[in-house]
């Protein structure tokens, strides 16, 4: 039994190869316009609008200051590992610490659509910037964000602290992203 079609889902920004969009996810859904905004946790680097292609969206599928944890496979061997390390069948897993979930449950996010071609790469895979000033071209409404993982297929794994599962995803080898950790409890 699949899950069930979540409306935040567009399948189209996998399966078309012209509709090349990112997403920038919020908690304000005012934003009509965006400008380059210093990173605050890496002063020296330039201001930018910063966006995720749609593989990396579900780590920005949280409340802005939730810490979170995610690791996922790309390919038939790496989801094999995932399998063996994680006992998942999922092909990603995210994870938040136990005091998150209330909040996790009553926040609504809303995603920006941009255009990809106003975006260049950033360092880190599948994550992209603007320096200049960008307008989106669609927002839509999130509202259940346990639903969205869940029709997106992706585990979410509630837990009293993240540390020991940081451990474990740092030792092994799979791609991985660490969200908000300065909050975190180890």
């Amino acid at each position: 039994m699949s899950a069930p079609r979540h409306p935040a889902i567009d399948d189209r920004d996998v399966t078309n190869p012209v509709r090349r969009v990112v997403y920038h996810f919020s908690e304000d859904g005012t934003i009509e316009h965006f400008v380059p905004r210093p990173a605050p946790s890496d002063p020296g680097r330039p201001p930018g609008v910063w966006a995720v292609g749609v593989e990396h969206s579900p780590l920005y599928w949280f409340p802005r200051h939730c810490p979170r944890v995610s690791v996922w496979a790309n390919g038939r061997v790496q989801q094999e590992l995932l399998t063996e390390r994680f006992a998942t069948d999922a092909n990603r897993i995210c994870a938040v610490e136990t005091g998150w979930l209330d909040r996790i449950r009553v926040t609504r996010l809303f995603r920006y659509e941009f255009d990809m071609a106003a975006f260049r790469p950033e360092n880190e895979p599948g994550h992209f910037v603007s320096i200049e000033p960008v307008t989106p071209r669609a927002v839509v409404a999130i509202d259940d964000l346990l639903g969205l993982h869940a029709a997106a297929g992706v585990e979410l794994r509630i837990a009293p602290k993240l540390g020991s599962l940081m451990d474990q995803i740092l030792a092994s080898g799979l791609p991985y992203n660490f969200v908000r950790l300065r909050d975190v409890r180890r």
